[in-house]
């Protein structure tokens, strides 16, 4: 019997190129995510998913995709719209799409006994632990308990909040899914207007905009405060950079944001409200406005500079490690920085005593660069599709709004001025682009596609003139 001596080694060259390019952790996510999009788009295509007729492939993909990257914009109203079946996809995919389809993979692989590779290890401790040498599993853990723990007090409260106004299981129903929603910072609410019938409650909006603070500063930061403060061996040593930075960027893009939006709004939105509605109101407009998509006033109403101010906060984002998107925090910490340092004619930018590693800025450089290359050609494909030849003067004030949806898009938070219903086919594709590009973040695209560095040859340097 003749052997055919390529059978053996085709199937053993396509099982070394499956292994090294899925056990990459970029590409591995980037998949990991496109199955849980499909097979959420699938599931929302069911007849008993939704109330109404079945919503076409293009909105079913919509929903799926802005739930999976926990963006929040829908094409529909998701209360009226889904049946509990359809709500329940929705709110699974939500939670997944949290805590990253890379999180859940390393879980797997730890409960399975297996080790990790080191490019894999190097991935995860970057992304949840840049400043510690812990194992997967304690850094699972630590992230499984922090989810459970803060979803479930956040739900508690809320609860306190919906149990005048709904009766005890639709209460506790609403409390369960907008606590998962808050803290994943995805922004769905099961309200047609969102959080504006309860503007005037205090308990629950600053219960969300605790969740969403804790779900979007990021795991590390999370892990790091535990064993500070609640651990029994608290940690003595100081705190490391990357918390530092990410608390006081946090802290001063919240105050800042508040006391804009009051000085913006005070006779617009805010005008006929009580001084401490708000103060809530815009504390509230602040947190949303970086990471989730709930508001509790009527974004159509408010003024341009107000609009323009929310496309920088959402540009941000949250921080690396967490649920939400944008450049995140650090990256902005890294160029302010970096700007102080060269007007000053430092040689290194530095931060609460520490220099920044010549790696980090490079990388902040990178995303930042990204980034604003895929909203420039977001915004402008988005303008070709759904202003296609009218003039100007037939289309004003839509630029900011279509700008407003892209930014909110790439940075997934999911506030809209009301345009995402109306989008075109062609539009709403563009949008899910844009959300799966902002989810999953420049940096690991990158990763995903990049090659191995070479080494190449050095070249002498050249002054030439900028500016």
């Amino acid at each position: 019997m003749e052997v055919n001596p390529q059978r053996p080694m085709t199937r053993s060259r396509l099982y070394t190129i499956a292994s090294r390019f899925l056990g990459s952790p970029g590409p591995a996510t980037v998949f990991g995510f496109l199955a849980m999009i499909i097979a959420g788009t699938c599931l929302l295509l069911l007849p008993q998913a939704t109330t109404q007729t079945r919503p076409s492939v293009v909105d079913a993909l919509f929903t799926a995709t802005s739930s999976v990257c926990v963006t929040g914009l829908a094409v529909t109203d998701t209360g009226s719209s889904f049946t509990l079946f359809g709500q329940g996809v929705l709110l699974v995919l939500i939670q997944t799409g949290g805590l990253g389809i890379m999180t859940l993979s390393t879980l797997f692989l730890v409960l399975s006994g297996k080790r990790l590779s080191f490019t894999g290890h190097s991935a995860i401790q970057e992304s949840f632990t840049p400043f510690q040498d812990r194992p997967p599993g304690k850094i699972l853990r630590d992230l499984i308990f922090f989810t459970l723990a803060l979803e479930g007090v956040g739900a508690l409260l809320l609860f306190t909040g919906f149990m005048n106004t709904s009766s005890l299981p639709r209460a506790v129903y609403l409390s369960v899914f907008h606590s998962v929603s808050a803290f994943c910072n995805a922004g769905f609410s099961l309200f047609p207007d969102s959080f504006t019938a309860y503007k005037s409650s205090v308990v629950v909006n600053l219960t969300i905009c605790a969740l969403i603070i804790f779900g979007g500063i990021g795991f590390p930061v999370l892990s790091e405060l535990k064993d500070r403060f609640l651990s029994r061996k608290r940690r003595r040593s100081p705190m490391s950079l990357h918390s530092k930075l990410v608390l006081s960027m946090t802290g001063f893009m919240l105050v800042a944001g508040t006391l804009v939006f009051l000085a913006m709004e005070s006779r617009i939105t805010l005008g006929k409200l009580p001084w401490l509605e708000r103060i809530v109101a815009a504390l509230f407009l602040s947190v949303n406005a970086r990471t989730a998509g709930f508001n509790s006033l009527t974004l159509g109403s408010m003024a341009n500079e107000t609009l323009f101010f929310m496309i920088l906060l959402m540009f941000v984002g949250a921080s690396p490690g967490s649920c939400g998107g944008g450049i995140k925090t650090t990256c902005l910490s890294t160029l302010v920085a970096l700007g102080r340092s060269r007007l000053k004619g430092e040689k290194r930018p530095n931060l609460f005593g520490r220099s920044l590693s010549d790696r980090s800025v490079g990388r902040a450089v990178s995303v930042v660069l990204i980034s604003t290359l895929i909203v420039c050609a977001g915004t402008m494909l988005l303008l070709m599709t759904e202003l296609g030849d009218l003039p100007h003067t037939q289309s004003r004030g839509m630029f900011l709004e279509l700008l407003f949806e892209v930014v909110s898009a790439f940075g997934t938070v999911g506030l809209s001025t009301g345009v995402t219903p109306g989008l075109s086919d062609p539009g709403k594709l563009i949008i899910i682009a844009i959300m799966f590009l902002g989810r999953l973040g420049p940096l690991l695209i990158a990763m995903a596609v990049s090659r191995p560095v070479r080494l190449e040859r050095s070249y002498a340097e050249e002054e030439f003139i900028i500016g």
